[in-house]
């Protein structure tokens, strides 16, 4: 591994919240999205001492022959469970603007705070999947991908100041608040984490004003470090900063050759109705969605594929390149994966980054 200036880097894990995880294969190891594995999974974490657990919102599945996230826990109400099955870890839940209200969303996470002893976040979702959001009455045609984010940052603001303030009177575009109390407050200071997600400009602009975290993204090494460098070069222009984290998924054997098997493995058992049907929801419906399917291969993001030293090497490689400040950890098998990843990886990067 070669070395970058010394900084604390934060290691979490995206939770296997929904089935099939952040793999979508028929030849994968179960994951069944249901609380024992997520349990067992947390608690590890938290052994280990990792930095975080997250876990997504989502409402309607992919389809397909493995019938992919179509069996999905509630985000807060999971972290909650797993606030208490955990002491040190902190507990990142996934709420969507456009169905909480704000003052719910507020006395929610205020609530997991409470539970964890002050370890509680909030990723905040301003994007809607219209099949998703449809399906319980909740998509509103008005709204634009802007009008969406005009809205969030509007709920983002009332839920703020009800973590802050003893009442609160607001009338805005969306949301009006006449007196609006919430007691007890979290005890995190000076608020609860915030943490988003966004590629576009707009969302840039969001979670720079607004968060404490973004989530980039990519195709590619250039692509994923221009996300974080613009991320951070918004930050500078509103003098403040961001920090920028991505997603990795790790895949290890006792040698490089037996993990790219695994791995292949994995892609030749590519669900490709689901993957398609999760390309249509990101609003990639045009051209030959199979041939799109087919290239893009059961893996949703980026991967170190290797033995535990090669692994290492490259999220090592990963994180500095794009120069990241963390990474959500996804592994096929979580106890397995976690368990090498504690043993293996993490006491180096640990060295590395401190």
């Amino acid at each position: 591994m070669f070395h970058s200036p010394s900084k604390h880097k934060d290691f979490g894990v995206f939770m296997p919240m929904a089935n099939g995880g952040w793999i979508i294969s028929k030849t994968t190891p179960t994951l069944d999205g249901l609380y024992p594995q997520n349990r067992a999974a947390a608690v590890l974490a938290d052994e280990l001492g990792l930095d975080f657990l997250m876990a997504m919102g989502k409402f309607r599945g992919f389809g397909g022959e493995t019938n992919h996230w179509g069996v999905t826990l509630e985000s807060v109400t999971m972290m909650a469970a797993l606030a208490e099955a955990t002491s040190n870890i902190k507990v990142w839940a996934t709420i969507h603007p456009l169905l909480q209200n704000p003052a719910v969303a507020a006395k929610m996470i205020a609530t997991l705070d409470h539970i964890s002893g002050g370890r509680a976040g909030l990723n905040i979702v301003a994007g809607a999947y219209k099949g998703e959001f449809e399906q319980m009455g909740a998509w509103d045609d008005s709204l634009d991908h802007d009008g969406r984010y005009r809205l969030t940052e509007e709920w983002t603001t009332v839920v703020k100041r009800l973590w802050a303030e003893d009442s609160v009177d607001h009338v805005g575009e969306f949301f009006t608040m006449k007196d609006c109390q919430s007691a007890p407050k979290p005890l995190s200071k000076p608020r609860p984490s915030i943490i988003c997600a966004g590629m576009s400009e707009r969302g840039f602009q969001f979670s720079v004003r607004e968060a404490d975290a973004v989530f980039i993204g990519g195709r590619t090494p250039d692509e994923r470090r221009d996300a974080s460098q613009r991320a951070k070069a918004a930050a500078e222009r509103m003098g403040t900063t961001i920090r920028t984290y991505a997603m990795c998924t790790v895949v290890h054997a006792e040698t490089d050759g037996e993990a790219e098997a695994i791995a292949r493995r994995y892609d030749e058992g590519a669900d490709i109705e689901a993957v398609i049907a999760m390309l249509e929801s990101w609003g990639m419906g045009g051209g030959d969605l199979k041939a799109k399917a087919l290239s893009m291969g059961a893996f949703m993001t980026q991967t170190a594929i290797g033995s535990p030293a090669t692994c290492a090497t490259k999220i090592q490689e990963f994180v500095d390149y794009a120069e990241l400040d963390g990474l959500m950890l996804i592994f096929p098998d979580y106890v397995e994966g976690l368990t090498m990843f504690g043993s293996e990886i993490l006491p180096g990067l640990r060295a590395v980054y401190s």
